[in-house]
């Protein structure tokens, strides 16, 4: 079965850092485009950044110049670097292939900014 675990979330202070991990398992994870998305509690989930097969990416406006999307085919690993955090960061943050997949949510990580 597909496996999507999610790692690395915690809380930061403002204008702190933090690495989001993704292991994949269960599917073809070097042909698949994937993303990180994100859900604060009552609200809906929403795409942060996406990243092709052969690493071509897009950030939603909200992270870009602070977030970077990075994958390893080799580790079935998805990777979310943040820098610059800011509290409306705070989320459970998930991966999932790019369009999703219903069956493919994990747990997800949550990061706690605080201000």
């Amino acid at each position: 079965q597909v496996q999507l675990v999610e790692s690395g979330g915690g809380l930061v202070q403002a204008g702190g850092s933090l690495r989001l991990s993704c292991a994949a398992s269960g599917f073809s994870f070097r042909i698949k485009a994937m993303a990180w998305y994100r859900q604060t509690p009552g609200k809906q989930r929403d795409l942060v950044a996406t990243i092709t097969s052969i690493g071509a990416t897009i950030y939603t406006n909200s992270v870009k110049g602070r977030f970077t999307i990075s994958r390893s085919n080799d580790k079935n690993t998805v990777y979310l670097q943040m820098n610059s955090l800011k509290p409306e960061d705070t989320a459970v943050y998930y991966c999932n292939t790019w369009p999703n997949s219903d069956d493919y949510w994990g747990q997800g990580t949550q990061v706690t900014v605080s201000s």
